[in-house]
């Protein structure tokens, strides 16, 4: 842009035309027009204003994070957006996290009565200790409510209670086929979330070689899992005690704590599941609010519970970042 009278104007000068002087960064030069030595002090005449665009640099965007897991990805809830993404497509193992499928297909039940009580058998005892898996430490001949097995299945990450729920709400007159078919509503579950990179063989995470996922899935899980109100404080919560009637009639109390770090460690997180196994390695799913944004997100086969945590976190800062 030039100026008027015709003269090119430095960058960063402040002007404004006045009977015919200069004002050049608050200074007054004259020039061979300039008004005599004795003229009464000039004041600044208002102008038309010489405006010049200022580029203005914009804050550099976050370096995308490095992680140690194989598999990563963030999105923003609300609009489904991929804030982060490392193989997230690419197939493994999931460990625990299946429970959050688990605990999908049971809220979506019909005429579901979360205070209906169910008896604790033997098999969901025999199974715990023939597969070293993790445990609700439920007692047989317990009655536990579905509510608590939620709770025992998604804090402690109690195979116990997957096993009970699956037994629970599959369909058939044995348990193995009420357990197949309550795996087959797992799959059926995650066709109809177009997971097209998931597939389930068991109910808690101990495959038998076909139990998989991807970080991008799970996170669409999740999504889909936290608008359940249930499903939604149960992951929310560090710790509970829950009381449950004994064989006998009587009651004692479960205490069961949270697996999921991230929820003392990052302010903001509101869930989901952790899980790890010899072929999964460590997995997080998670989930956090800042500013009213919710992301949610996953990672899969990181080293250890400490670097699944810090995966996790960098993912959060990054997200939200952006």
């Amino acid at each position: 842009m030039k100026a008027s009278p015709p003269q090119r104007l430095r960058r960063g000068c402040a002007v404004a035309l006045t009977s015919g002087a200069v004002l050049i960064s608050g200074t007054l030069a004259t020039s061979a027009q300039a008004a005599p030595a004795r003229a009464t002090p000039i004041r600044s005449v208002p102008a038309k204003a010489v405006v010049r665009k200022v580029a203005v640099a914009k804050p550099a965007t976050a370096k995308a994070p490095s992680i140690v897991a194989k598999g990563g990805y963030v999105m923003n809830d609300a609009t489904g957006r991929a804030l982060f993404a490392k193989a997230a497509d690419t197939r493994r193992s999931t460990g625990s996290t299946t429970k959050i499928m688990t605990a999908r297909v049971v809220l979506a039940g019909k005429n579901l009565d979360l205070n209906a009580k169910v008896t604790i058998q033997k098999a969901y005892s025999d199974y715990i200790v023939a597969k070293n898996a993790s445990s609700a430490h439920l007692i047989v001949g317990d009655k536990v409510t579905v509510r608590q097995l939620l709770y025992g299945m998604l804090l402690p990450s109690g195979c116990d209670a997957a096993y009970a729920l699956a037994d629970t709400f599959g369909s058939g007159t044995t348990r193995a086929a009420r357990v197949a078919s309550f795996i087959a509503r797992m799959n059926a579950t995650a066709k109809s979330l177009g997971l097209r990179d998931t597939h389930f063989d068991s109910f808690d995470g101990i495959g038998n070689g076909a139990n998989y996922s991807t970080p991008h899935d799970l996170s669409v899980l999740a999504a889909s899992a936290m608008r359940y109100s249930t499903f939604r404080a149960i992951v929310d919560t560090k710790a509970t005690r829950q009381t449950v009637t004994t064989k006998s009639g009587g009651y004692r109390y479960m205490d069961w704590s949270n697996t999921d770090n991230l929820l003392t460690a990052y302010p903001g997180t509101i869930g989901v599941k952790t899980g790890s196994g010899p072929e999964a390695g460590y997995c997080l799913v998670f989930a956090a609010v800042r500013d009213g944004r919710t992301l949610i997100g996953a990672v899969l086969d990181s080293t250890t519970e400490a670097t699944r945590t810090t995966d996790a976190e960098k993912l959060l800062n990054y997200g939200f970042s952006r």
